[in-house]
C-alpha cells in the first residue's frame, strides 16, 4: 500500500503559513526556493501575516548563513 502524502496546500500563501509553523522555522531564501517569489514578494507576505494577527519571530541567522529565520508563534505560546 502506498504512502499517502499529506495535502498540498492550495495557494502559496497557504504555503508560506505552513512552512512558518515548522518548529525550527524558516528562512527568507527559503521561503523563496519554496514559492519561485522574490524576497520582496515574500516579506509582503508575511507583513499580511502580522496585519492579519499572526505574530512572527524573527531569529537570529542560523549557521549555514542563510540570513535570519522566520517562524509564527502558535496560539498556545502568544498567551
Amino acid at each position: 500500500m502506498p504512502k499517502q502524502r499529506p495535502p498540498t496546500p492550495a495557494t502559496k500563501t497557504e504555503l508560506i503559513r505552513q512552512t512558518l509553523y515548522r518548529k525550527s522555522g524558516t528562512s527568507l531564501s527559503d521561503l523563496c526556493k519554496v514559492t519561485g517569489w522574490q524576497p520582496h514578494s515574500v516579506r509582503a507576505a508575511l507583513s499580511r501575516f502580522r496585519k492579519a494577527g499572526d505574530t512572527i519571530d524573527r531569529m537570529p541567522a542560523r549557521k549555514d548563513g542563510a540570513g535570519p529565520v522566520y517562524r509564527i508563534k502558535h496560539t498556545q505560546e502568544a498567551k
